[in-house]
């Protein structure tokens, strides 16, 4: 049985003077992240792990300032497991904009000194994935074996593809898509939803605690709708626990989320769409969608691996047969490690 990785701890790396794709400067902008394993003299031998949109960079190991549960793809990284910790280094990178401990609406704004709030910069995934090329850079990884996540991090993996073909071998999009449509309308929507909260005053809500009766709810509707009751089936068969359970995650995630992080990231994935630069991909890529997703379901396949190979790009598809929706790729990590173990066996073997 491979070895957990046992504890793992947040690492911040801060830029300063970024600028962004529409021409801003931030002043500084700050990146939370974990890693696993050990970078080789030549600096060639990393992954690069990217989250999901309301998730974390804590993807393996226990993170204290997690509560020391274990890492969102625990059973696929470590000593001998999937992505093998013997051989890579591994960084988990957490997103520019999220509540994890990067520069997002509740960091302070260098010019104000309060929080930055609604005035947080339009960023996008481009300026997302330009935060991380920036710290592997200050790591000293020239070269990356990979780039994987789920969800919104399939949206980083995409956007690594295109914006810097030559920095990686592989690509591994997780329950995801190469474009996010209607993002305009989404960001609409979130927005008005988080006006029914009393306490969130136009995103100023800095002195009244946060918009956290809103956010409760739509983190129980989210969490249904990425599958959740059926992950938690088995543990609380019973309607009613089941339901509090769910309520507990809910309210628990909603302490520790700025409400304005939800805005910055789905604004960022307005006019998001690689399939246009498919051409420039270089890497191989495995794209894994789940038969019971219901924010990205396997229908999307046809049409997205019809784009890779017009485009020329070396790449396979693979479904994972679960009922957990698009929370499978972690827990239900045994039903596709076989898949990514191979994918990731020639180019592990092309270090030497």
């Amino acid at each position: 049985m491979p070895a957990d990785l046992g504890t793992v701890e947040d690492r911040f790396y801060t830029i300063r003077n970024f600028p962004l794709q529409n021409g801003r400067v931030m002043p500084e902008a700050t990146l939370a992240y974990e890693t696993y394993g050990r970078l080789a003299d030549d600096g060639r031998n990393a992954v690069l792990l990217t989250h999901g949109y309301t998730g974390s960079h804590h993807f393996a190991g226990r993170n204290p300032s997690n509560g020391g549960q274990p890492g969102s793809w625990d059973g696929l990284i470590g000593s001998g497991k999937a992505i093998d910790t013997d051989r890579l280094f591994v960084v988990a990178s957490n997103m520019l904009g999220s509540s994890w401990g990067s520069t997002n609406g509740a960091s302070r704004n260098p010019a104000t000194g309060k929080p930055w709030g609604p005035d947080f910069p339009a960023i996008t995934v481009r300026d997302i994935v330009a935060a991380q090329k920036a710290l592997l850079d200050h790591l000293g990884i020239r070269h990356l074996v990979a780039v994987a996540g789920p969800s919104y991090g399939g949206y980083q993996a995409f956007q690594w593809a295109v914006a810097y073909p030559d920095m990686m071998d592989g690509v591994v999009p997780v329950v995801t898509a190469p474009r996010a449509p209607n993002a305009e309308q989404r960001l609409a929507e979130l927005l008005a939803r988080l006006e029914t909260d009393p306490d969130w005053n136009g995103g100023w809500y800095y002195d009244r605690g946060g918009a956290k009766r809103v956010l409760t709810e739509m983190r129980i509707d989210t969490l249904k709708g990425y599958g959740i009751e059926a992950q938690l089936a088995g543990r609380y068969p019973d309607r009613a626990a089941r339901e509090a359970a769910i309520r507990a995650l809910a309210e628990n995630w909603a302490r520790q989320f700025d409400a304005n992080s939800l805005v910055i990231l789905r604004r960022a994935t307005i006019g998001f769409d690689t399939v246009r630069e498919f051409g420039r991909i270089r890497a191989k890529l495995l794209y894994v969608l789940c038969r019971t997703d219901k924010l990205f379901p396997p229908s999307l396949m046809p049409g997205v691996m019809r784009e890779l190979a017009a485009a020329g790009v070396d790449a396979r598809y693979f479904e994972i047969d679960s009922e957990q929706g698009h929370l499978a790729s972690g827990p239900e990590h045994a039903k596709w490690s076989p898949v990514l173990r191979d994918f990731f066996a020639p180019l592990v073997a092309n270090l030497g």
